[in-house]
């Protein structure tokens, strides 16, 4: 019976193209929606992610946050962390492949002609690079020799290097002067992904060898220590024995906090997640205004089909085949539009991935949401003409002209 139902939505198909055709473009548009906003939602919610990696892959980012120690005359000295500190650390801790102190200071440098600019001082190791993931865009960052020896050299943040020197290339090799000590711009750097002066890198920053900003500091005292681990599983659990450890060498009232990025990047993909949904659901409203405009192209098919239906049943059709008859042909014109509407939403972001380099997510579930709900539309709107076909009396349907 079913066949036979089917060959008759067919037939009912080919007798009105243009009716069913038109109505069909308000599913094909509706499915197409939800696979692009779906694509375009997992795209934003991976370029969202990739962007905040690249931050620091696996950073834990130890901070000092308040507490302090009483010397002997009842003063008061806040208890910032130490090289020790770091050391005991690296000791304690497996799996850390990077890691950084960071002193910090505020000077202005001057340049020749008497120039002078306001700048920020980081004290950093080698590492520091490793850690925040820095790119070297001129010139080189100091390394290992240059620490330990001590070296007078500086890597100087891009837009700085702009503003005094105009471009990153002039910068290197030329000398700056911090409190009449002579530096030389060895580097220009830049943060893989700007973050608008929210990180501890500004503007207007130098960072120079932790033994050398010692010399403008005059302490061993840290505020902050970076860590990179070798594996992300490996973040979490790191940066609580890192904060045990920390704890356990200082004041019980002194507060530390271990920032990483595995619950911000968990937030942001939740985010990123519900406005997926939110996009989603406002594509399905194409259908449901499509649903409706099948429900009344079916009303006109049953109006203009009254004596076909009143043959049928005089002929011993019941009720309940005429009702699947044109609930058939409501979900075939429904679904026809949602596969054409599928394949037309797969096709765009398949050929960006083939034809450039863009690799755009494409997930199976979104054509699997299209498809099924397209089904839904046809059962949910062509119910009401169905049953005003199956409802209708035989004498009356034969009068009919």
């Amino acid at each position: 019976m079913f066949s036979e139902v089917f060959r008759l939505a067919i037939d009912s198909f080919k007798a009105s193209k243009v009716r069913f055709l038109l109505t069909m473009l308000g599913m094909i548009i509706g499915s197409a929606a939800i696979i692009l906003v779906a694509t375009l939602g997992l795209t934003g919610k991976q370029y969202a992610l990739d962007q905040l990696t690249s931050i620091g892959p696996n950073k834990i980012e130890l901070q000092y946050s308040g507490g302090s120690t009483i010397g002997p005359d009842n003063t008061s000295t806040p208890d910032f962390m130490t090289r020790e500190d770091l050391n005991a650390v690296l000791d304690q801790v497996p799996g850390i492949i990077a890691s950084s102190p960071m002193l910090e200071d505020h000077h202005s440098i001057s340049v020749g002609g008497g120039t002078t600019k306001d700048t920020m001082i980081l004290g950093v190791s080698p590492e520091y690079r490793i850690v925040r993931n820095l790119r070297v865009l001129s010139g080189r960052f100091f390394d290992d020799q240059d620490t330990l020896l001590h070296q007078k050299v500086c890597v100087m943040v891009e837009p700085l290097a702009k503003t005094i020197f105009g471009s990153d290339n002039l910068a290197v090799g030329r000398t700056i002067s911090i409190q009449g000590i002579p530096f030389t711009i060895i580097g220009v750097f830049k943060e893989s992904f700007d973050t608008y002066g929210q990180s501890e890198i500004s503007e207007q920053t130098l960072l120079i060898p932790y033994p050398v900003a010692r010399y403008f500091t005059g302490t061993d005292t840290v505020k902050e220590i970076f860590f990179t681990m070798k594996d992300a599983t490996m973040v979490v659990p790191a940066s609580k024995r890192i904060l045990e450890i920390i704890r356990s060498r200082h004041r019980a009232t002194s507060v530390y906090n271990a920032v990483t990025l595995t619950e911000l990047l968990a937030s942001m993909a939740k985010i990123a997640d519900m406005l997926t949904v939110v996009l989603l659901l406002a594509a399905a409203l194409t259908l449901i205004v499509s649903g409706v405009g099948i429900m009344n192209s079916m009303l006109a098919n049953v109006q203009s089909r009254i004596r076909e239906i009143g043959i049928r049943k005089a002929l011993g059709a019941t009720s309940k085949e005429i009702r699947l008859q044109f609930l058939t042909e409501a979900v075939f014109l429904s679904l026809s539009g949602g596969v054409v509407g599928t394949l037309i939403g797969l096709a765009i972001p398949i050929s960006v991935r083939l034809f450039t380099p863009f690799q755009i997510p494409v997930k199976l579930w979104s054509a699997l949401i299209a498809l099924g709900t397209s089904v839904i539309v046809g059962i949910v709107f062509g119910t009401l003409p169905a049953n005003r076909a199956a409802r209708l009396d035989p004498v009356e349907t034969l009068k009919y002209e």
